[in-house]
């Protein structure tokens, strides 16, 4: 991962982010150019939090129960809005206590992490419940499986399913949007966005 990312960062003027939870791997992508640490399981690793503080880099800070290998094994909640809430509150106070200032955080609800297809669809329904924390919300909903168990659509047919969530999210307070189609995505936003800017 470091050689593509010093290339990445050589050779193109964008934000590479890098999807690691590992210490090491956080500390020597951020020192050969990365300018984001996305980490689905929120620096929970031994000495995650430290290294990512120490790299001064913003952090994306991901809901999931479990690890991704036993995430979809019958996950329970008893609010799945305010348990996200509280997990990325938690997490938040973790940051902060090494030094990793709100300013540094995105936050991602996760979707499609430990939840069922029902979770998902309310964690979307309430998910301006998350801007209370005052920072930018990440949402990857694109060609989940949540379009395709909600349309009975394969991968390559949730396309439309995955726009609509897009409009949806962006709506609710989404900042980021982490997808597959960006050309079709990119008109959404830019159309959203002229509605908005309208006197």
């Amino acid at each position: 991962m470091a050689p593509i990312v010093e290339r990445i960062h050589r050779e193109l003027d964008v934000i590479i982010s890098v999807d690691t939870s590992t210490p090491a791997v956080m500390r020597e992508t951020a020192r050969l150019g990365a300018g984001l640490i996305n980490d689905v399981r929120s620096l929970q690793r031994d000495g995650a939090l430290d290294a990512a503080a120490a790299t001064g880099l913003p952090v994306c800070l991901m809901h999931m129960l479990g690890e991704p290998g036993d995430m979809q094994n019958d996950p329970h909640y008893r609010s799945v809005t305010e348990e996200v809430c509280e997990f990325l509150a938690e997490r938040m106070a973790q940051c902060a206590a090494v030094g990793i200032a709100a300013e540094r955080i995105v936050l991602d609800p996760g979707f499609g992490f430990a939840k069922t297809l029902q979770h998902n669809l309310s964690l979307l329904k309430h998910m301006e419940a998350l801007n209370v924390f005052g920072r930018p919300l990440l949402v990857g909903v694109s060609r989940k499986s949540m379009i395709g168990h909600a349309l009975n659509r394969p991968v390559g047919e949730r396309l439309y399913g995955g726009l609509a969530l897009a409009a949806l999210a962006m709506g609710k307070g989404a900042r980021i949007l982490r997808v597959h189609d960006v050309a079709e995505t990119v008109d959404v936003v830019r159309m959203i966005t002229a509605v908005e800017m309208a006197e």
